[in-house]
């Protein structure tokens, strides 16, 4: 079958290669003299002028196509061409110098390279394949962000964890689901990609005012429509349509998305039979309103509501090695029904004082009640597989090692209440810069976990692994029966919390050499109470600053030093331990960053190219240990470990294919935590290697076929092991995470192909294709299922496979 498509598309390519007409000539100025170095391009597809001013492009034969000459310090010309087939077309333009103050533009984009923030290409976020689409499904392609569960838009950077990276939306911080136990669940990021106008993405180093937190910043902004359209994208998986407008005064504009999406394409896909129906749907809104020149309002909203209803039947998993094959047999009775009910609105009025001075003040709510409910029976068996190739019995298990039953029962809910109050106040004069900020933050969680799991091997309980140790079947044990796994609580947590933050930036020139700095303070102070709790009162300050400079070198190069103080409070989940008890005297987690970095911009095939490379350093005190499960994380709830991350990150992007951008990331990371002084063993996220590339492609002659490959390698995490396991014993890793998403698709129209003609003319983008995921069907597995046999005395690994090689249609329309 892919010999037979690769035979097609070769096919197709050379048949209509024949299919093409010709245009050259010599790029002259007003002078008559050659110019160098002119681009010339239609769509995706384009040359260079030679330093004799000669250039030569083929372009489809009767076909009108307009042809676009641009060079920097010319003005830009464009002609449309309809050219005979096999013929060719002599075009020699004459372009104008173009006289323009640019230096704005260049102090915008070196500043900005400065703070060591990467802008992600907008157009790119719904055309990336990946099984979650959207921002975060790019962020997986960066150095340093790793995530082994295609199916969460979770992510952890440099060696945090999922919970230690801040996410804004038009400066409006926004949070995750809390009972969320596996990637599955999850459903749809908050960002609507459709929606999206900027990205900004920091791994580390960040300013002063981006917030109390260890790892990253993921910075959003909304656009602002000025004019009508509607955006409509459908798939296998889901869809979502987006209206935008603006009224004809002006002064109002609307954009809204509504969003839903089925994962039963995946789940079904797995080694698990079931009956599942994950459905997820989401409404956002954001409204701007301009009084008047001075002054504007914003509201930002969404609702979202997410059900996750999963009856498995059976489990069939092979494993083991080729000389001792194994296979988990598995008769589930029971389902689960879990809820994830989310809404959030966000009030921010913006007054521009002067040109100077501008002043914001914002009022968000954030409320989520969360249910999980399961009662679930699995009867396992544990059988040796036959491996003779000669015997009619091949693949079948032959002898069973291990039988048992397992049963698990939740009962979980919380609703938490996120209330606060941000001032804001930004200065510039000249080239100097004074940011400001305060906000108060109430949080109001409450919570209750009622959840058991019993384990039955051979007809006896298998006891929790703290408790004394029994000898069955050899010998008697006349202890109480108790559950593997127990936890019974409720808890009322009420947080407040004073924010605030200053900082100072500077940008200048220095025998010309350019110059830019920042220093900022920050101070977070919160206090913790609740039914039956100590109430706890604690105060941290955070002070950090980034220095970079850009020598006056022929070689185009830039050089950043950053790092300082970040700490990162408690949230609720830091506060509850491996029980669900909290302990309100967890004290913030405190880390001092250093991170150098270097970006060089240079040219090859005379196109452009950007080598980013960075080292960096986490030293961390006061460490709240955590075990991972899936994409749930627990916390011990103290301080008794220290930390540190060290690794280095590097991504080359540019135009590996004329037109397009692509990049490829490289990072090696090192963390290791030492709990209660027993030494330094892994964190759960020492991904030692990782290996992203995102690349794009076209064909030549067809250049509305587009191609998006993105391609993941990570090496194996620690973990895998039993759950309540001492972690110093079982320092195993898992396989490496391998994964390639490819899609293809034919672009009817875009910005750079409008039809005149047909039903056509009202379509701004038009777009149908196919998406492969994990397109080598390569078995990743994010943990391990435990299996134990009392008889025997053995535990069994089982991994839990995520999803395989799944085919999704998808189009893409904008009128």
């Amino acid at each position: 079958m892919k010999t037979f498509t690769l035979f097609f598309l070769l096919l197709i390519t050379l048949t209509l290669s024949a299919q093409t007409a010709t245009i050259k000539g010599i790029v002259k100025n007003t002078d008559k003299k050659p110019i160098e170095g002119v681009s010339i391009s239609y769509l995706n597809n384009g040359t260079t002028s030679n330093k004799n001013g000669e250039y030569q492009l083929n372009v489809p034969a009767n076909f009108e196509v307009s042809i676009l000459f641009s060079h920097i310090s010319y003005k830009s010309l464009q002609k449309k061409i309809n050219i005979p087939k096999n013929k060719t077309f002599r075009f020699s333009p004459t372009l104008s110098i173009k006289i323009e103050e640019i230096s704005e533009v260049i102090v915008e984009d070196y500043t900005k390279d400065a703070e060591g923030i990467i802008k992600i290409n907008t157009a790119d976020i719904s055309k990336i394949p990946g099984a979650n689409q959207g921002v975060e499904n790019i962020l997986m392609t960066l150095p340093g962000v790793n995530n082994n569960n295609e199916l969460s838009t979770q992510y952890n950077v440099r060696g945090g964890n999922f919970d230690e990276n801040l996410v804004y939306v038009n400066g409006i911080e926004v949070y995750r689901p809390f009972l969320v136990r596996a990637g599955q669940q999850e459903g749809l990021s908050f960002v609507n990609g459709n929606m999206v106008q900027n990205v900004k993405f920091s791994a580390g180093g960040f300013q002063a005012k981006y917030g109390d937190k260890l790892s990253s910043v993921l910075d959003i902004t909304y656009r602002v429509p000025q004019n009508y359209g509607v955006t409509l994208n459908t798939s296998l998986l889901g869809g979502s349509l987006t209206l935008e407008g603006i009224s004809p005064s002006k002064k109002l504009s609307a954009l809204i998305g509504i969003r839903y999406r089925n994962n039963s394409l995946f789940i079904n896909s797995k080694d698990i039979q079931t009956n599942t129906n994950p459905n997820f749907t989401d409404v956002q809104a954001y409204l701007t309103y301009v009084i008047n020149p001075k002054l504007k309002i914003d509201f930002l909203g969404n609702y979202s509501l997410n059900n996750y209803n999963y009856t498995p039947k059976t489990r069939r998993t092979k494993f083991g090695t080729i000389a001792e094959p194994l296979e988990l047999i598995v008769y589930y009775n029971g389902q689960e029904k879990d809820k994830f009910k989310t809404s959030f609105g966000a009030l921010k009025a913006g007054y521009s004082v002067n040109d100077n001075l501008n002043l914001s003040l914002t009022s968000s709510t954030y409320h989520t009640i969360e249910d999980e409910y399961y009662d679930i029976l699995a009867s396992y068996n544990i059988g040796e597989v036959n491996n003779d190739f000669a015997s009619e019995n091949f693949g079948e298990v032959e002898f069973s090692e291990g039988i048992g039953s397992q049963l698990n029962h939740a009962r979980n809910s919380i609703d938490a209440l996120i209330i606060n109050t941000e001032f804001k106040a930004n200065f510039k004069k000249n080239n100097h810069q004074i940011d400001f900020g305060i906000k108060y933050q109430n949080e109001d969680i409450r919570d209750q976990i009622k959840e058991w799991e019993i384990i039955d091997s051979v007809g006896f309980s298998v006891r929790p692994p703290d408790e004394t140790v029994n000898n069955q079947p050899y010998e008697p044990f006349s202890g109480n029966l108790t559950p593997y796994k127990s936890i019974d609580t409720k808890n009322n947590v009420k947080i407040d919390r004073l924010v605030w933050f200053v900082q100072y930036s500077k940008n200048k020139n220095w025998n010309n050499h350019k110059i830019w700095y920042n220093i900022g303070l920050r101070s977070h102070n919160w206090n913790v109470n609740g039914e039956g709790l100590n109430t706890s009162n604690q105060i941290i300050y955070s002070l950090r600053g980034q220095f970079a400079i850009k020598p006056d070198w022929e070689k185009d190069m830039l050089f950043r030093f950053s790092g300082g103080m970040y700490n990162q409070p408690p949230f609720y989940k830091d506060l509850r331990d491996f029980n669900g008890n909290i302990n309100t005297t967890v004290a913030t987690q405190k880390s001092l960053q250093v991170v150098v970095g270097n970006d060089y911009s240079f040219n090859i095939w005379n196109r452009p190219f950007k080598l980013v490379s960075e080292v960096y350093y986490k030293n961390l005190s006061n460490v709240n240990t955590y075990t991972v499960d899936n994409v749930k994380i627990r916390y011990r709830a103290n301080n008794n470990a220290e930390a540190y991350a060290t690794g280095v990150d590097l991504r080359l992007n540019g135009e590996f294919v004329p037109g397009t951008e692509s990049w490829v990331s490289i990072g090696f990371l090192k963390t290791e935590e030492n709990y209660n002084n027993q030494g330094y063993i892994a964190r759960p996220t020492d991904q030692r290697f990782k290996f992203g590339m995102l690349f794009q492609d076209y064909v030549p002659n067809i250049p509305n076929i587009k191609m998006y490959l993105n391609l993941v390698f990570n090496s194996g995490l620690p973990g895998g092991s039993p759950s309540y396991t001492n972690s110093f014993d079982y320092q195993n890793r898992l396989n490496a995470y391998k994964r390639a998403d490819i899609g293809i698709s034919y672009v009817f129209a875009d910005n750079n192909n409008q039809h005149k003609t047909r039903w056509l003319k009202n379509v701004k983008e038009f777009a149908l294709g196919f998406e492969i995921f994990n397109m080598f069907d390569v078995q990743n597995s994010i943990t391990n299922t435990w299996v134990r046999d009392v008889y025997s005395k053995r535990f069994y690994g089982i991994p839990n496979y995520m999803t395989p090689r799944v085919l999704n249609i998808k189009m893409d329309l904008k009128f």
